[in-house]
């Protein structure tokens, strides 16, 4: 199963897309295992398909050897003239992030690498932060180190941060978090703690976070497929 570590030197794609029905999220979905059923792409490592939890859409975690081999797959021709329209067709917003990660956390493992796998009962979610250049590296520290708090937080598995380096369909630098959680219960009850219940930690590193990032926005996943290279 796919493992996102800092230590590989794999360049992570994040492919976010949104769109506004149950059925146009099926599509996607099928169109997804369809891609990734049949890759044989040089320099591609493995995709994880998500399917959207609390808002149709679709997250595919892609792994790549370098960002010459991404290239030329966004420069063949399946990719401009089937793959991009069929997508464009069916969702309300496509984001093509390339990422590295930076920085990983989990409680109760004895490596710091992070498995996607839909044989795990994860609850995941995804948020993506806008930063100005200048901020990158401290929004960085304030969603990564900063978040120790969080192996204290029940329900709580992982987090794994990614540094944005270029995209399609955003505008400027961009940070990714990946997390991983027991259930959307456990989530909810995290994110609608109270301020005045939550650790001096939290707040200060919730306020850090907010100074730094220029726009927010999340969606919650499950992992349904994944395949890798041989």
């Amino acid at each position: 199963m796919p493992k996102v570590s800092t230590e590989d030197q794999y360049l992570t794609v994040l492919n976010l897309f949104t769109t506004d029905t149950a059925d146009n999220q099926e599509s996607l979905i099928g169109a997804m295992r369809e891609i990734v059923d049949s890759a044989a792409f040089p320099g591609w490592i493995s995709s994880t398909v998500h399917a959207g939890v609390d808002h149709p859409g679709t997250a595919n975690l892609i792994q790549w050897r370098s960002g010459e081999d991404l290239q030329k797959r966004y420069e063949g021709e399946e990719f401009k003239h089937r793959t991009l329209p069929l997508f464009t067709e069916i969702t309300t917003a496509i984001r093509l992030l390339q990422t590295q990660p930076v920085f990983t956390q989990q409680r109760d493992a004895l490596t710091t690498a992070i498995e996607v796998s839909p044989d795990r009962d994860d609850y995941t979610v995804i948020d993506v932060y806008g930063v100005d250049e200048s901020n990158q590296a401290d929004l960085i520290e304030a969603v990564g180190p900063a978040r120790e708090y969080l192996l204290q937080t029940p329900g709580y598995r992982s987090h794994t941060v990614f540094k944005g380096l270029a995209a399609r369909g955003v505008e400027g630098l961009f940070v990714v978090v990946y997390s991983q959680w027991d259930s959307k219960a456990a989530f909810d009850a995290y994110r609608s703690t109270p301020q005045d219940a939550q650790s001096a930690d939290r707040v200060k590193s919730e306020a850090r976070v907010m100074s730094l990032s220029t726009a927010s926005d999340w969606n919650s996943y499950r992992v349904i497929h994944t395949r890798s290279a041989a």
